[in-house]
């Protein structure tokens, strides 16, 4: 006599047989159901492809009863093109760049691509974040903030991959850059500076090897020396706060201490009146002036009244995706430098000139 089987304890999972079967919906699948081409469904799902409106309503009314996502993967093999654009950048703790990211997404969207983000470590060659970036096939690349050896732009170039620099400059004549007006906009601060009767400056510089620290100083200097006053007292704040506040404390504990600082962005020009506030009891604007560059979002907040030259944000990254669309048409146009100009906005941080301060657009700006 058998013995009774022992019930399975793992018994079989019964698949519904519509699970079985079940698969992605394709275009074809739409275009089936939408009484279309699938040509037509592909130009429905592309931005800013030609469609006539009531193939386009006919063709997403069948894409949501099916429930169809268009893949771009599956694209990006056909056309050869991911539609992505690796955006490197550092020093996120600086408004700036936030903004920066904010106008680029915006501007790339509006032409029918998406931001793939990297950072890279402050002052550091960008080369080995770049490297992990092109495993992305991604079709173009933007340098905000960080640096870019001639090496790898060959590398790109080969690879057929357009690079655009923002917000800084390079020695190889071979990448095209876009940037704010670096030497005129600081010599506009020390022409600003001295209007308002200050005679002894100061400089907090950023990074010794960002093109835009080098370039502003050089403006800076230039235009003081130009006016017959002093050179500036020089400090590096490395574009960090930290390092900007300990900048600030020197500066400030000198024999005869500047009566205006100047800072090469306005993250470290916060600092600056963080430091002159708290630690020296100075009043903004009377005792002492701070300036900064760029003309980030806190610049404007009352409790700071900073005085900036103002970066135009979304005008450069109008014209870095334009320049990405025309090397991506032409991968033999010639690379281009641009300089995008800016104005010194005014307020509370900074004693007044007797002349030059007008309103435009409600903001107050100098021009001297």
């Amino acid at each position: 006599m058998s013995k009774p089987r022992a019930p399975d304890i793992n018994p079989p999972r019964l698949v519904s047989p519509r699970l079985v079967s079940a698969r992605p919906v394709t275009a074809h699948d739409v275009a089936r159901l939408a009484g279309v081409s699938q040509s037509a469904v592909s130009r429905c799902f592309t931005p800013g492809a030609s469609i006539a409106a009531e193939t386009r309503r006919r063709v997403e009314e069948a894409a949501a009863r099916l429930g169809y996502r268009p893949n771009l993967i599956a694209r990006s093999l056909i056309t050869r093109r991911s539609t992505i654009v690796g955006v490197a950048v550092a020093y996120l703790e600086n408004p700036f760049y936030p903004a920066v990211l904010e106008a680029l997404s915006n501007a790339l969207e509006g032409a029918g691509y998406r931001v793939l983000l990297f950072t890279a470590r402050p002052g550091e060659n960008a080369d080995p974040i770049l490297e992990e970036v092109l495993r992305y096939r991604v079709d173009a690349l933007v340098l905000a903030s960080a640096s870019l050896s001639s090496h790898f732009a060959e590398e790109c170039r080969q690879a057929g991959v357009p690079v655009v620099l923002l917000n800084r400059r390079t020695e190889s004549g071979g990448v095209s850059t876009v940037t704010g007006d670096n030497r005129a906009g600081a010599g506009t601060v020390a022409r600003f500076l001295a209007a308002g009767g200050h005679r002894r400056c100061a400089f907090i510089a950023g990074l010794e090897s960002a093109s835009t620290s080098r370039e502003r100083e050089a403006g800076f200097s230039g235009a003081l020396a130009a006016l017959g006053l002093p050179p500036a007292a020089r400090e590096v704040g490395h574009y960090d706060f930290t390092a900007a506040l300990e900048a600030t404390r020197r500066l400030l504990a000198l024999p005869l201490p500047p009566d205006a600082i100047f800072c090469a962005n306005d993250h470290m020009a916060l600092a600056a009146i963080n430091v002159a506030r708290a630690e020296f009891g100075l009043e903004m604007g009377q005792a002492l002036s701070v300036v900064g560059f760029d003309d980030a979002g806190p610049a404007a907040w009352p409790l700071f009244g900073l005085t900036s030259y103002a970066q135009p944000v979304r005008p450069m990254a109008e014209r870095v995706v334009a320049i990405l669309r025309r090397h991506l048409e032409e991968p033999e146009a010639e690379a281009v430098q641009e300089v995008v100009p800016g104005a010194l906005m005014v307020r509370a941080s900074a004693r007044l000139p007797a002349e030059g301060v007008m309103e435009q657009g409600g903001r107050r700006i100098w021009r001297g």
